[in-house]
């Protein structure tokens, strides 16, 4: 990269390379430039409305796809790993178009954190990636869903919501199910998998707390009340169900606190 280039375009540039490989050095890269000073925090471009994308795995309505099992097999391993890859590798487009989008309307550590956001998530894809190749499978060998996108364009026209929806729903979950499933891969003998889906947890409590800590930032902006605007814009853009058991525990570590996502909970009918 060189000098000229902004922040806007290191954005643009990384939405539109479809190589996994190159996606996840390109975000990388451009955190690092972010970080030594080499970008200009100009937003001269705009973000494509969908970022590029490779030609496998092929992409599924989230009805579609098929069941993983519990991680007890290695297929199902294999399915759980390529899932979590493909939450990765959509998560870097996530946070490098929240930069590239509204990175304008908020202060220079807005960017320090969701640069150092997209190249954790990189980090966390290509450490996903390497342990499906030494299991014998690989990025793209099996189908994947696009909700996570979808989640992104429903709200690509408002920063305060994107921040509602993105870290504050969709991360916080991964917060909720990360420790059952570590469980299961120690309990079918997948140390290593384990030991990287625990390190990928510990990051992502830091994501929830900046989408949280710029929620708030965005909420004293506009005068509106946090959590009661945080309820509204989940009912209004969360396509889908806030589900329990909930880890209150790495949630509350974040600042997301029970009596944020409770009102909005599934409830489960009695004796099920």
């Amino acid at each position: 990269m060189s000098q000229a280039d902004t922040v806007a375009q290191a954005a643009r540039a990384i939405l539109l390379i479809a190589d996994p490989a190159a996606k996840v050095m390109a975000a990388r890269a451009a955190a690092r430039a972010w970080r030594l000073g080499r970008l200009v925090p100009a937003f001269d471009v705009a973000m494509p409305e969908r970022p590029a994308r490779p030609a496998v795995p092929e992409l599924l309505p989230p009805n579609r796809m098929p069941k993983r099992g519990r991680a007890g097999s290695l297929a199902s391993r294999i399915a759980l790993l390529h899932a979590l890859a493909h939450i990765e590798f959509v998560a870097v487009d996530l946070a490098v178009d929240l930069i590239g989008r509204f990175g304008a309307v908020f202060r220079r550590t807005f960017l320090d954190d969701w640069f150092r956001v997209a190249a954790e998530e990189a980090m966390h894809f290509a450490l996903l990636d390497r342990r499906l190749r030494a299991l014998g499978s690989f990025y793209g060998a099996l189908p994947a869903h696009d909700g996570l996108w979808e989640a992104a364009a429903e709200t690509a026209h408002d920063a305060l919501a994107r921040l509602a929806i993105v870290p504050l729903v969709l991360e916080a979950r991964g917060l909720d199910v990360t420790p059952q499933t570590v469980d299961r891969l120690r309990a079918a003998g997948d140390e290593r998998s384990a030991a990287i889906l625990t390190r990928i947890a510990m990051d992502e409590v830091r994501h929830v707390a900046a989408g949280m800590r710029w929620y708030l930032h965005a909420c004293v902006a506009e005068g509106a009340d946090p959590q009661t605007r945080w309820q509204m814009l989940v009912r209004k853009h969360f396509r889908g169900t806030l589900k329990p058991p909930f880890n209150d525990s790495a949630r509350g570590q974040a600042g997301l606190t029970p009596n944020w996502y409770a009102p909005l909970a599934l409830v489960e009918p009695a004796g099920q």
